[in-house]
């Protein structure tokens, strides 16, 4: 397992419906959790947590939100 694995949540150990990925030329790792409303990143050899990289703050239109993403 490269991300999740600890079930259905929220923690950065967790995704919650994920709905997309990327994994760049240096490895990292990108991940629509689209239930957390928030892009998740791991870098390679980071086997602990991931690293939010936009979003997490709830569903909406604001600036700092996601609505549906995918």
């Amino acid at each position: 397992v490269v991300a999740g694995g600890q079930g259905q949540g929220n923690a950065l150990t967790q995704l919650n419906n994920p709905n997309g990925l990327f994994v760049d030329a240096l490895g990292t790792l990108y991940v629509a959790d689209s239930w957390n409303n928030r892009v998740i990143s791991w870098t390679q050899g980071d086997k602990k947590q991931g690293t939010v990289i936009v979003g997490g703050n709830d569903y909406g239109a604001g600036a700092n939100q996601f609505k549906l993403l995918r």
